[in-house]
């Protein structure tokens, strides 16, 4: 069998392992709406910078299924006139039939998330995974260990990654892997400890590899530039852009420009601008110090 997705798409296995060699990170954004989704081609595109666009399980089916959001992507890509390479990934697939869904819709890439299982189980299904998703040129994700706080009602408490868990998994020839290593998703409390870099350290000199990074929103710039310089080379984030999203538009409804009548300031199309494009800036700021803006041409396709 050959790819089903998009020629507009690509897989992420060659954008990350470039990050991998080239000691940066790909920027891996989730998105929940068409205006978040254009955010994030646009910031690509001006910064000449590789992406991955990602859903969660969640995110997904609000916005109608694998099939709504693929077609979204790829028809935004053609409008929008998108040569940067793009990948459209599903962020912690919790099952196998997930992942097989997104695969046949039309995803180029996707995370299956069997960390919360054995991990009997958890390398069981992930090797299915991988096998299925060999057929169709898709790019998988793994994780070991769970990363701390809460994704579509899976709770993990931040176990950190083992090194020989993780050595067992590569084997099974995954793309990239997540692993626990201090980090949480959605906002980090006061008193957070920070990453786990020794753990990082173990688990990359083990596998020599590249890594995932869950939860970067919020981690302090110093702790991503350590991160990245040991393996990690692909950085998820979702909540940073949902508060630059929050907070742009409560500055436009808290000065009233959402009940102008002569300019119609309710109308979406306006109302949804600012924190449209507040994300696309906090996108262009992150992308500059993951190192990878500017590397669009650098990567294979």
């Amino acid at each position: 069998m050959a790819k089903i997705y998009s020629d507009r798409l690509v897989n992420a296995h060659n954008m990350v392992h470039a990050a991998y060699a080239g000691k940066y990170a790909i920027g891996h954004f989730n998105t929940n709406n068409l205006e978040w989704t254009k955010a994030i081609l646009g910031a690509a595109q001006k910064t000449n910078t590789p992406v991955i666009i990602a859903t969660s399980e969640g995110a997904m089916k609000y916005m109608g299924g694998a099939k709504t959001v693929v077609a979204m992507v790829n028809a935004l890509m053609e409008q929008m006139d998108i040569t940067v390479p793009v990948a459209l990934h599903l962020d912690h697939g919790q099952t196998v039939e997930s992942a097989k869904e997104c695969i046949l819709a039309g995803y180029s890439s996707v995370m299956f998330d069997g960390s919360h299982y054995s991990f009997e189980d958890n390398f069981k299904m992930t090797k299915e995974v991988v096998e299925f998703a060999a057929q169709y040129e898709v790019s998988v994700e793994a994780e070991i260990g769970t990363i701390g706080g809460e994704e579509d009602g899976v709770i993990g408490k931040g176990e950190l990654g083992d090194p020989a868990e993780a050595r067992k998994i590569v084997d099974l020839k995954v793309d990239f892997l997540a692993a626990g290593i201090g980090n949480i998703h959605g906002p980090y409390p006061a008193g957070w400890e920070g990453l786990a870099f020794e753990q990082l350290d173990l688990i990359e000199k083990e596998i020599n590899f590249p890594m995932v990074m869950h939860g970067g929103s919020g981690v302090p710039q110093e702790q991503v530039k350590k991160a990245i310089s040991l393996g990690i080379s692909k950085i998820n984030v979702n909540t940073e852009l949902q508060l630059a999203f929050q907070k742009a538009t409560r500055a436009y409804i808290e000065k009233g420009a959402d009940q102008d009548m002569v300019k119609k300031g309710f109308d979406p199309r306006k109302l949804l601008k600012p924190g449209t494009d507040a994300i696309e800036a906090e996108i262009e700021n992150l992308v500059t110090w993951f190192g990878s803006k500017g590397k669009a041409n650098e990567i294979k396709k």
